[in-house]
């Protein structure tokens, strides 16, 4: 699979930054239109559109690129936020599943997201729970 180009895109004018993030909070209803016709999005292009979005309402610039299915162990390292040595020692300890071609390593991108998901949701358990302040009524 052919790789198109990243895009880079600057950050929005502040003005229109600031209009953009009071469109999307509390909003959870994003239609998209092209050519005049209403598209649904499947749940995770939503997501990522909207992720865009709300990147561009906080100033920041954003790039958009495509990524293969099969990644090297450079390229995993770098979507999962760590280092190519700290991958490779994964996929050695079997934490992260691995293809070979010939003797080079390819991880899939289905397996550095699930590890991704995993990392996240072992981050939340580790969140004390939120304090009730309110004072709560009793029966």
């Amino acid at each position: 699979m052919a790789l198109i180009a990243p895009r880079m895109t600057s950050g929005l004018a502040a003005e229109d930054a600031e209009k953009l993030q009071l469109a999307l909070e509390g909003s959870h209803d994003i239609t998209v239109f092209v050519d005049g016709t209403v598209h649904r999005l499947p749940p995770q292009a939503r997501d990522a559109v909207v992720d865009l979005l709300g990147r561009f309402s906080r100033g920041e610039a954003v790039t958009v690129s495509s990524v293969e299915e099969l990644l090297t162990t450079s390229k995993a390292a770098e979507l999962a936020g760590i280092s190519h040595t700290y991958l490779r020692n994964m996929t050695d300890r079997g934490e992260i599943p691995v293809e070979y071609r010939g003797t080079h390593r390819r991880i899939r991108l289905a397996a550095i997201m699930a590890w991704l998901d995993q990392q996240k949701k072992t981050e939340q358990a580790k969140q004390p729970p939120a304090k009730n302040d309110g004072g709560s009524a009793t029966a």
